[in-house]
């Protein structure tokens, strides 16, 4: 075996006198004493597998990363629509409610689809159902027979503040005292026009005005008639405005789509408009007024009843009420013409009939 002469070694235990020559190995460790210096690199652990490589780190507490979290493919996308519409589902006491505000905000029954609807009452459903409720935080009415009393009490008292229009008309009429009739028109314009619920903002309290000034500016060209003829017809117009009402609620219940309701909710103001139409005709011939001039000012009056008490918060009712003070009969037809045209689009509307 061939030796190399490398003099002592430090650290060597012999001194000069000890062995002088090492034998070298190709690719071992060079061993001095009892120590061992690796020159090329270490074999590989079997048991450990190769070494560590650039994976993820450690935590700072010592426990063992977690693995990346994966996205899932098919999302919730009704949560989403739930917590953006949060306040009005939380609010809702039915479905019915929440579809008309969905409707409201621009969602039809195409836009459903993308929901995983097949329409509008469908999503409600489920919004409504998925909406956390603090059952406890409600109030719990004691005596539900009080309440149906009290809510009979206050539609009689609808029914009697309707027929004073009358009572101070006919008695104006008939005792020719000067100041019963100016609160006559007074009481009716706001009888004609004031619903039971209204909307809130400046277009309402403006259409009132307005109503009051059309009708005190018409009396005072056409008679007195004219004023006892708007009075008669406060009655049946408050009765057509509860029944139309209630039958589109029933049809908003009993509906499936959007759809659906419009086609009953048209038919349903056509008969409610020719019944109020019927009435303001008979009580215009029973005074003695022009019907000319009497049916389509109170027809016009009725339907931004209609409007204001569900919730039109626009302009219409207002223009259409300013145009009644024009002192040209055919402009009083034409604006009541083009409200109703906005009636039949507006009232035809879910979004319409949502309780207050």
């Amino acid at each position: 075996m061939t030796t190399l002469d490398h003099g002592p070694l430090a650290g060597d235990a012999h001194g000069p006198g000890g062995p002088a020559a090492v034998p070298v190995a190709p690719a071992g460790p060079v061993v001095s004493g009892a120590s061992a210096v690796p020159v090329g690199p270490a074999p590989a652990d079997p048991g450990l597998g190769p070494g560590p490589g650039p994976g993820p780190r450690a935590g700072s507490d010592g426990t063992a990363p977690q693995a990346p979290r994966r996205r899932t493919a098919g999302g919730d996308p009704v949560k989403s629509l739930l917590h953006r519409h949060r306040e009005l589902c939380e609010r809702a006491v039915d479905p019915l409610e929440i579809a008309a505000g969905l409707e409201a905000h621009g969602i039809t029954d195409r836009t459903a689809a993308r929901f995983r609807h097949r329409d509008v009452f469908s999503l409600a459903e489920e919004l409504y159902a998925r909406t956390p409720r603090d059952e406890g935080a409600r109030p719990v009415p004691a005596a539900p027979a009080p309440a149906g009393r009290a809510a009979s009490g206050s539609a009689l008292r609808r029914v009697g503040y309707s027929l004073l229009p009358g009572a101070l008309a006919l008695g104006a009429a008939a005792t020719g005292t000067p100041w019963a009739g100016p609160l006559a028109v007074l009481v009716t314009a706001g009888a004609l026009v004031w619903p039971g619920r209204v909307a809130g903002g400046r277009f309402p309290r403006l259409a009132h005005l307005l109503a009051a000034a059309a009708v005190g500016w018409a009396v005072h060209r056409h008679g007195p008639a004219l004023g006892a003829a708007l009075a008669l017809a406060v009655v049946p117009g408050h009765l057509a405005a509860v029944l139309f009402a209630a039958g589109a609620r029933r049809r908003l219940a009993a509906s499936r789509a959007l759809e659906d309701f419009a086609d009953g909710a048209r038919p349903l103001l056509a008969g409610t408009l020719l019944l109020f139409t019927a009435a303001a005709t008979g009580a215009a011939a029973v005074t003695g007024a022009a019907l000319a001039t009497a049916v389509p000012l109170a027809v016009l009056l009725f339907l931004a009843r209609l409007l204001l008490g569900h919730g039109s918060r626009g302009a219409p009712p207002v223009v259409a009420l300013a145009l009644a003070l024009v002192p040209v009969p055919a402009v009083v037809t034409a604006a009541a013409a083009g409200l109703l045209v906005h009636a039949f689009l507006a009232l035809s509307r879910a979004s319409a009939h949502a309780r207050p």
